[in-house]
């Protein structure tokens, strides 16, 4: 293939950002397919044009899975789709995902040069397309056989640092078994986002490819119950903590007892992960014609936008602070804007209203004023005395962030845990417990998908180095030199 002529950064800076073609708000606000349809094969060429090819490209400072952003742009730019995936999927193990929910305006675009006069390159966008034409041309692609290590690592946690450490560990010839405690693979790819930002073949087709590439994934396998830490310490040689902090926060108000009350990561693990949007599903779900959800990350705006799909007429956010302090993507915040969802700004449930049946029948809610930044650099919110008022509704989601599960961690008292329950590493990503890495969300708190993805290639990395420790002090004490062989223990049998 000749190589295209390339144009001038004065020429690549007189070409204006492209915008994503996406469905209609009034016709995607009644159903769950996915809202943006993605760039066509002109707009992407157009639009990785406005990439500058920085010769310092402080893009990839931006990303937490460090994607070498210039190099798969430049070849989108020449018309090699091929090289542009092989180059995407050996940085990034779920591009897929990350190009649709990773939030690249604070990340590898906020960073990006264009910026400062103008709009950055849009990378999410792009990374989107080549992905995808990735996923479609599976068959094209190089399948690389990795030479067996000898090492076995077992993944507990099926999310996005689960299956990205699992990515990055098959390169390296590890045999990787990931054990999920749901019956399906994906953790909160497949029950925290909505099937309209994040459709579940894509997951799956995430998935599908880690397990061509030999990653092995046990479903229904909870550990802590189905088998203990020290169980799966003692049959690999060496262990990735990646299992979230699902568990729930509540508010704490009168009435959160109440029949129409959920968490969010119940009502939306009941009609993502089961399929309760589907007619006909088994798994039950409330469908409230007024549905109020408490909080301002991606969560609630998730929640709210899927109320308003299930039939709810009004959909309600309620946030304690403005819209300039919403934590969650702007993007998103725009297209539940689009659909009629409706933003009780600095507003804060004091009670949940029911009826004599127990049922939710309004939220009580207390204006708040904001004062001065808190330690999150947001405007600290204050209630306003006497400013209290109701608004009716038949539901409430609760959606103000989750904590650790103690599931695994109260399983093994030698875990050493900080005082909020989530797991200590050190600078190599390792636990107290030698051999046992941790990553994600079970370690920083509840964070994003991409930056849980970080986590997990780091700990890839630190575990290899690990391995290659362990089997250089094993080679030097029994006076050999560090081979290949296979670690004889079988897996765990279940109990």
């Amino acid at each position: 293939m000749s190589e295209k002529p390339k144009l001038t950064p004065r020429e690549r800076m007189a070409i204006d950002r492209y915008a994503m073609p996406e469905r209609a708000p009034d016709v995607r606000a009644k159903d769950f397919e996915e809202v943006n349809l993605g760039y066509t094969h002109l707009l992407a060429a157009a639009e990785a044009e406005r990439c500058l090819q920085c010769k310092n490209p402080v893009c990839i400072d931006g990303c937490p899975v460090r994607v070498n952003i210039p190099r798969f742009l430049d070849l989108v730019t020449q018309g090699d789709l091929r090289g542009a995936a092989e180059s995407l999927l050996d940085d990034n193990a779920l591009p897929c995902v990350t190009g649709r929910v990773c939030p690249q305006e604070t990340q590898c675009e906020g960073k990006c040069l264009r910026g400062i006069k103008g709009k950055p390159v849009a990378i999410g966008a792009l990374e989107r397309y080549v992905a995808d034409w990735a996923m479609q041309h599976a068959d094209e692609l190089p399948h690389a056989v990795h030479a067996p290590s000898g090492r076995r690592v077992a993944i507990v946690g099926s999310g996005p640092a689960g299956l990205t450490a699992a990515g990055e560990l098959v390169k390296s010839g590890h045999q990787v078994t990931i054990f999920e405690a749901f019956h399906a693979p994906g953790g909160v790819l497949i029950y925290g986002i909505p099937e309209f930002r994040l459709p579940k073949d894509i997951v799956q087709a995430e998935v599908d490819r880690l397990q061509a590439a030999g990653v092995e994934i046990e479903v229904n396998a909870i550990i802590g119950k189905t088998w203990t830490l020290r169980e799966l310490r003692a049959r690999y040689d060496a262990v990735f903590l990646a299992v979230g902090a699902g568990l729930p926060v509540f508010m704490g108000v009168p009435g959160e007892n109440l029949k129409g009350v959920y968490s969010a990561n119940e009502y939306l693990t009941r009609v993502n992960l089961m399929g309760a949007f589907r007619e006909g599903a088994d798994t039950p779900v409330l469908h409230g014609h007024r549905v109020a959800v408490v909080g301002g990350g991606n969560v609630a705006i998730d929640a709210v936008r899927t109320a308003r799909r299930l039939g709810a007429d009004e959909a309600i956010i309620v946030y304690r602070r403005g819209h300039e302090e919403l934590p969650a993507r702007a993007e998103e915040v725009h297209h539940a804007e689009q659909e009629g969802i409706r933003f009780e700004f600095q507003a804060a449930p004091v009670e949940v209203l029911g009826d004599e049946g127990g049922w939710v029948k309004g939220l009580r809610c207390v204006r708040m004023a904001l004062g001065e930044p808190d330690e999150s650099g947001r405007a600290r919110p204050e209630p306003i005395p006497g400013s209290e008022f109701d608004i009716a509704c038949e539901m409430v989601v609760v959606a103000i962030g989750t904590r650790s599960n103690p599931l695994l961690t109260r399983s093994e008292p030698d875990l050493a845990l900080n005082k909020w329950g989530y797991i200590v590493i050190d600078e190599e990503g390792m636990t107290s417990l030698p051999g046992v890495f941790a990553g994600g969300d079970i370690v920083r708190g509840a964070a994003t998908v991409i930056l849980a993805m970080g986590d997990g290639k780091r700990a890839a990395h630190a575990i290899g180095r690990y391995l290659d420790r362990v089997a250089e002090l094993t080679a030097t004490a029994a006076g050999t030199t560090p081979g290949t062989a296979p670690n004889p223990a079988a897996p765990p049998a279940r109990a």
